[in-house]
């Protein structure tokens, strides 16, 4: 194993020279702006963490991540399994040079209390994500990982995404993540005719994920021994930070089976619907999500919108983009619930919002369920 390390850590060497070397080609003009442009060359080298466990079809997000990935060099696939599930390390192992297998050296049970025993699934899997990260940032260097599971399919301009977008969480730090997952992305609730649309979110969304080391740096420390998921989602580890997240999904789940026994996915998840249209994010201008420019247009885009209430809307009785309101977390879940959008928040958050408001299709046109205007915080106590 350390052999394999030292290979990777030389390998990785060898690409950061050259990288620095096409950056002295651009750099002057780089010097020459004020302020970086989005759309400056990023020859980063970013990998893609596979959380591996017990699931042999594994094969399928590999597969895809192979036929799409545009370079082996800046985007090496480490897989971490856990579990030690031989059929499923067969699987891997099968794919030889083609992607790093690393095996979670711990599987003995997590000690937990009684009543959490029934909780040993979660216990082991933010044992791994702790291990699997340790290892991408401390043992092989890297500076950037892309976190995907073992049961996410990706979409054709998955890396395109993920590369346009790595320049601005490297230098905004009012951003902490970039996510590849709308969580009412469901067919009927996203703008087709949008493929390229971007949005900030304050809710941490997963399911294929982009972090920094800086990142990695600060949350090791206090890591959770469960639950890491939703530890990420409260206040303490969020920070008032925000996430990218795209109008179409560029991953798609279809393992309904795991520690959380399908939750959401026969409603929500499997109707997800994946990106098919390839984008090219890297020749876009992607300044519009800068924070100072991104909220005050957000802003005005949604309380300029006329208010309307849910049977108003239900009755087809207004065209264009429209607002509902809430005020409390009770009113939240109705209209949720009445709109078929999720209607679960943590910590206060709901999926998707940004300062507290969720945007979605309904019907052909451009929902905002949002709060009274001059929000200005969550209520943690809203879960």
């Amino acid at each position: 194993m350390a052999n394999t390390f030292e290979a990777e850590l030389e390998e990785q060497k060898k690409i950061l020279r050259e990288i620095q070397r096409h950056r002295s080609l651009w750099g002057e003009v780089g010097r020459r702006r004020a302020t970086p442009s989005l759309r400056s060359p990023d020859m980063a080298v970013i990998p893609v963490l596979v959380m591996a466990c017990n699931r042999p079809t594994v094969k399928r997000c590999l597969d895809k991540l192979l036929e799409y990935r545009p370079s082996a060099q800046r985007h090496p696939i480490i897989v971490s399994q856990d579990c030690g599930h031989a059929e499923t390390a067969e699987v891997i192992g099968s794919y030889g040079t083609q992607v790093t297998h690393l095996r979670q050296p711990e599987l003995s049970d997590v000690a937990v209390r009684t009543d959490h025993r029934k909780f040993q699934g979660y216990y082991k899997i933010s044992r791994h994500y702790r291990w699997a990260l340790g290892q991408v940032f401390r043992t092989l260097g890297h500076k950037t990982v892309i976190i995907v599971e073992d049961d996410l399919e990706v979409a054709p301009d998955f890396f395109e995404y993920f590369q346009a977008l790595h320049p601005l969480l490297r230098d905004d730090p009012s951003l902490w993540c970039v996510s590849a997952w709308n969580d009412n992305g469901r067919e009927g609730y996203v703008d087709p005719g949008q493929a390229a649309l971007l949005y900030r979110t304050d809710f941490f969304p997963g399911l294929g994920w982009m972090m920094r080391r800086q990142l990695w740096d600060e949350l090791e420390p206090k890591w959770p021994a469960a639950f890491w998921d939703d530890w990420m989602r409260q206040p303490e580890q969020r920070r008032d930070r925000a996430c990218i997240r795209p109008e179409i999904s560029r991953t798609l789940t279809f393992g309904r089976k795991g520690v959380s026994l399908g939750q959401f996915y026969d409603r929500y998840l499997r109707f997800i619907k994946l990106n098919s249209q390839f984008v090219p994010f890297t020749t876009l201008d992607l300044a519009y999500l800068q924070e100072d420019t991104y909220r005050g247009h957000y802003d005005q885009e949604v309380y300029t919108a006329p208010l309307v209430t849910y049977e108003t809307l239900k009755q087809g009785q207004v065209t264009g983009p429209v607002r509902l309101q809430y005020s409390t977390k009770e009113s939240f879940k109705l209209l949720a619930r009445n709109l078929g959008v999720m209607e679960d928040l943590k910590s206060g958050v709901p999926r998707t919002g940004y300062r507290g408001v969720v945007s979605f299709m309904s019907r052909g046109q451009k929902v905002y369920l949002a709060p009274p205007p001059g929000w200005s915080h969550y209520d943690p106590t809203w879960s």
